[in-house]
């Protein structure tokens, strides 16, 4: 299989059920190596005049450090491997091999990583990042809910530079 380049208005997704259901994996590259994870919260839409994605990464995840060490990240999306998803959102890359644990064959796309096993894949150029902020909740339970640790996420907006179909 490879990855076809289309029109990202094009591509027939509901993000409610491919982020919050299927889930997906945010994906970086950092001198040479590496890291992804998966995720269940995120966005798709238009900010800034720019078709963008929004995604939302704790500052204790690995992948942290390799989308805060380039200039992209990436955001695949799957049909099925939802046990695959499950390792990669509770291992750690830092720890050993997850990604050839789970039997993924990373690919590249205008030289940012994907999979071979996902179906489209996003390639997103970072715009924007700020912490979430517990003062900045109105509804204080979510917070307390949510971040008993107080590690709040880092929001990441890329615009959505290619996308991708798995032919």
């Amino acid at each position: 299989m490879a990855y076809q380049k289309v029109d990202v208005k094009e591509i027939p997704v509901n993000p409610f059920r491919e982020i919050g259901e299927h889930w997906v994996l945010i994906s970086a590259k950092k001198d040479g190596k590496v890291n992804t994870m998966t995720a269940s919260w995120g966005a798709m839409g238009v900010i800034w005049g720019k078709n963008a994605v929004t995604v939302y990464i704790r500052p204790q995840r690995y992948t942290k450090q390799f989308v805060d060490g380039s200039e992209y990240f990436t955001v695949t999306l799957f049909n099925g491997y939802r046990q695959e998803l499950g390792v990669l959102g509770t291992k750690s890359g830092r720890d050993g091999d997850k990604i050839g644990e789970v039997g993924f064959q990373i690919e590249e796309v205008e030289g940012q990583p994907t999979f071979r096993q996902g179906t489209y894949v996003l390639v997103c150029r970072k715009m924007y990042s700020d912490l979430i902020k517990e003062d900045r909740f109105y509804d204080g339970r979510i917070a307390e809910s949510v971040y008993p640790g107080k590690d709040f996420h880092e929001m990441y907006i890329g615009e959505i530079v290619g996308a991708y179909r798995n032919v």
